[in-house]
């Protein structure tokens, strides 16, 4: 062994990971907090599953059974949800409302934001800038007017009316992801293509759409989510039972006066959330890494 072998210093190890190397450091600084996040994030939807299946004697009866288990689980709450309420009517509105103002969103958020990020006109930058300003707007102050508007057009009752309104919210947030995302598709390759000819909307469809698919996702999702949950407008613009969405028809209908149909209310909001999950278990990936490129810009 040489002696420049014997003098050469050791790695260091004092960075990096290192301090989750030993049990103790891990279970303080790993597996406890992780732990406390998923009881904060998943106990409500345990408490919704769990008040779903609970019988009515032990929705009632705090002292006698234990609030936190049930004893004998039943599926009548979901059953009468399904086979004798307006639910699947409901549903069906939601997912029409969500799925045909998500599509107009990311379709206007497409092209405002090429056109902000390539195009480079005077004052991208500013209206960029307004457009995520007028995000930031709350919906209480905007529902008043936006009715008024929907009343005079005479689409008062009406889904159509939610698919109208809805993009207000959408394109905003939306136009400033995809902005995050076109920046980090290079410039080079819209030069070589404009010297081979393409025209700008060739550009967009051929080149700059496939390349940004992940921030496409992430703008349906965070937009879809958004429809599938609002309720302001949809308490405001939507009357008659048939026409409501699963957020205000469970609200509306399974409370009577001070009377909270606990059962049913909670089965309503388990089904309803189980279309959000399937979507985002399967698109999760696309939607991190679509955000992490638009916060890189």
């Amino acid at each position: 062994m040489t002696d420049a072998a014997v003098t050469a210093p050791r790695a260091d190890t004092s960075e990096g990971m290192s301090y989750l190397e030993t049990l103790p450091q891990r279970l303080v600084t790993l597996y406890l907090p992780l732990g406390l996040i998923l009881i904060v994030l998943l106990f409500p939807f345990y408490w919704m599953a769990l008040t779903a299946i609970k019988p009515d004697a032990q929705l009632i009866d705090m002292e006698t059974y234990n609030p936190f288990w049930v004893v004998h689980p039943t599926f009548k709450h979901i059953q009468k949800l399904l086979f004798e309420t307006e639910y699947p009517r409901w549903l069906w509105n939601t997912m029409y409302v969500a799925a045909g103002a998500t599509v107009l969103s990311i379709a206007a958020s497409v092209l405002a934001a090429y056109s902000i990020v390539r195009l480079q006109f005077r004052g991208a930058q500013v209206v960029g800038a307004l457009i995520f300003f007028a995000y930031l707007v709350p919906p209480s102050i905007l529902f008043i007017p936006m009715a008024s508007v929907i009343h005079a057009y005479g689409l008062f009752d009406s889904p159509v009316a939610l698919i109208l309104v809805y993009p207000t919210l959408l394109i905003p947030f939306s136009t400033w992801l995809l902005m995050g995302y076109f920046k980090t598709i290079p410039f080079e390759l819209e030069e070589c293509a404009l010297i081979d000819g393409a025209s700008r909307w060739q550009i967009l469809i051929k080149i700059i759409l496939p390349l940004a698919v992940p921030g496409l996702i992430s703008a349906f999702i965070f937009s879809f989510t958004l429809c599938w949950n609002e309720f302001i407008y949809a308490l405001t613009l939507l009357s008659s039972t048939p026409n409501k969405t699963v957020p205000v028809a469970i609200v509306n209908e399974f409370v009577d006066g001070d009377i909270y149909r606990w059962g049913a209310l909670m089965a309503g909001a388990l089904v309803g959330s189980l279309p959000l999950v399937i979507l985002y278990a399967f698109f999760v990936e696309h939607y991190v890494s679509a955000m992490t490129g638009a916060v890189k810009e």
